[in-house]
């Protein structure tokens, strides 16, 4: 035989049982916000990595000097590449080795480019 008082009353049920329901509602509807926002975070990225400019396949590093003289060439890709790099074609590149501009030790331009000293 049960008790009144281990179930609630059939209108007290109904009552929980709506809560339990609007609080799953309002973690669903979050739930369907982080997910739009993630979306919307993904699709900028990925506009993002589409509108970037290509590597350059080589560069010239300026450094920070105020003379303006170029310090070193670069493979475009090279770890090493300072803030005041410019990308520039393989004939500027071998142009600017030969002049006496230095070669990077760490990607050697001068080797991808053939130049040898």
């Amino acid at each position: 035989m049960h008790d009144q008082h281990d179930q609630p009353a059939p209108s007290d049920r109904l009552a929980q049982l709506r809560f339990l329901e609007r609080v799953q509602q309002a973690d669903l509807d979050r739930t369907r916000r982080w997910i739009a926002d993630e979306e919307r975070r993904q699709e900028e990225q990925q506009r993002g990595e589409q509108a970037r400019p290509p590597v350059p396949d080589w560069v010239i590093d300026y450094g920070l000097s105020r003379d303006g003289l170029p310090l070193a060439v670069h493979v475009g890709d090279c770890h090493m590449l300072g803030k005041r790099a410019r990308g520039v074609d393989a004939e500027a590149a071998r142009r600017a080795i030969v002049e006496g501009v230095k070669a990077c030790g760490h990607c050697r331009p001068d080797t991808a480019l053939g130049v040898l000293d």
